[in-house]
This record gives C-alpha cells, structure tokens and sequence, in this order.
C-alpha cells in the first residue's frame, strides 16, 4: 500500500534594499528549488534574475538547483554581492592607517 504525499505550500523568496516579494507556491513531492522559483514567475517581477546563474538557497544555506524540496522550506534566492567583504575591510584599515588613526605596525587603535 503507497501513500501519496500531498502537494505542499513553499514560500519563494526576494529581496531588494528597497523592496521584497514573497510568492507562496503549492508543489508536488519531488519538486525542485529551481522548478518552485519557475513556478512562482517571480522573474515577472524582478527580469534581473538569471535562472541559469542564480544563487539559491533555504534559511540561508546554500542549495543547489536540482535539491529537492521537503515541506516546510522555503526558497530564498540570493543577489551577487557588489563588493568583496575582505577587499572592503582591508581598504579601510589601509585607510585609517594612512589618517594615523591605528599603529601602522601593530595595527592597535591610538587612544
């Protein structure tokens, strides 16, 4: 005897700084995270999202494209970051240096 799962509600998510969109989607067992995002048609909304490139992922673990989806997730799609974090801190400790606000050996802060 087999028991069909339901078809479950998955919630697509995106975000700008300024705006956001939460689409709920119903899937059938076995869907994918990138089947829900085509399902959802949220690239209707937001045209700058790349299928093929996109960055997905689930309470802010990465997932791959063809990941099945277990009910009671949700699909978070992810921005490419416009700067590197380690670039950014290392240019602002080069700058404070230069304003000789830090110790240019040791890199303490100068009370």
């Amino acid at each position: 005897m087999t028991i069909e799962q339901e078809p479950f509600a998955v919630d697509v998510i995106y975000a700008l700084p300024k705006q956001q969109k939460i689409i709920t989607v119903m899937v059938k067992p076995g869907c994918t995270f990138i089947e829900a995002v085509k399902q959802s048609d949220i690239c209707a909304f937001f045209p700058q999202i790349d299928l093929a490139t996109v960055k997905l992922g689930v309470f802010s673990r990465q997932a791959k494209h063809d990941e099945v989806l277990v009910p009671g997730q949700r699909v978070e799609i992810y921005r490419p970051l416009i700067a590197d974090p380690k670039d950014v801190r290392r240019k602002r400790a080069e700058k404070a240096k230069d304003e000789g606000r830090i110790n240019k050996i040791t890199g303490a802060k100068l009370s």
